[in-house]
């Protein structure tokens, strides 16, 4: 759960976290608390500044104001950062020209793992995500599902603490996001923490233990599946995405009013 337990348990913990690009604020004072091991569903409309917090907390790009910590290490360290964390972003970084083998040996030796320990690993997920007959390929033959699969293991393959995943569903066949979906739910029985962010609502009612949605960079609500379903619930078949849709209606409301009240 998010919110309750003291610092020293924190996996990602957020300041007054804020991102600002000339006049446009992407994120807003943003204030987090998860702890190890949780599963956290991050939730907004496109251009709401999921994916500008995800870069933030993998030192992708600086912040403007605020501190965060993620794996205990502040993200004004990137050393200390990128040795803890995995990042799936919805566009996975991989080198074309290699092959899926290649381009895993590439990615171990980054973090320093020895070659048998990477060669069991790798052969491992290859396996598990039907990728073992093409791993050989170049990997710009790959289909947008194989490119997503090779991204993802990519971001497991040196054991991280903390992993975000940007869409990790997108562009899956249904055998493959459940792979996908049971690998989430494994590794965070093992206490890695997972910051999930998608649009596809059903998988984060399924896995994420906390929800937070981001609204116009403010973190409008927080809470469970659940909580969030009672908060907006308006008869018994209120599910995770109608309460989405009426709290970010809610936000833009507020702001409308706002507006016409500072309107001379």
């Amino acid at each position: 759960m998010t919110g309750s337990s003291s610092p020293d348990s924190l996996a990602i913990e957020t300041h007054g976290l804020r991102k600002q690009y000339g006049d446009v604020v992407a994120v807003d004072s943003l204030d987090l608390a998860i702890e190890d091991g949780v599963v956290y569903g991050f939730l907004g409309p496109n251009g709401s500044g999921k994916t500008t917090t995800m870069r933030m907390l993998t030192t992708l790009t600086r912040p403007t104001a605020g501190e965060a910590f993620v794996a205990g290490a502040p993200i004004t360290d990137r050393e200390a950062v990128i040795d803890h964390v995995g990042y799936l972003p919805e566009s996975p970084p991989v080198f074309d020209e290699l092959s899926a083998r290649e381009n895993l040996h590439y990615v171990a030796a980054l973090h320093d793992i020895p070659r048998e320990t990477a060669s069991e690993r790798i052969e491992s997920y290859l396996d598990r995500f039907d990728l073992a007959e093409a791993a050989d390929r170049r990997v710009e033959g790959y289909s947008k599902g194989m490119r997503q699969k090779l991204g993802l293991i990519g971001a497991i393959i040196h054991e991280p603490h903390v992993i975000f995943l940007d869409e990790p569903t997108s562009g899956l066949d249904p055998r493959a996001a459940r792979t996908v979906k049971d690998l989430v739910a494994e590794l965070a029985d093992r206490d890695v923490t997972i910051f999930l962010s998608t649009h596809i609502l059903s998988v984060v009612d399924e896995l994420a233990d906390e929800v937070g949605v981001l609204h116009d960079g403010d973190l409008v609500a927080e809470g469970t599946p659940a909580e969030l379903t009672r908060r907006a619930e308006r008869d018994e078949s209120t599910t995770l995405e109608s309460a989405f849709l009426e709290l970010t209606q809610d936000h833009d409301e507020e702001g409308r009013e706002s507006e016409e009240a500072m309107s001379p």
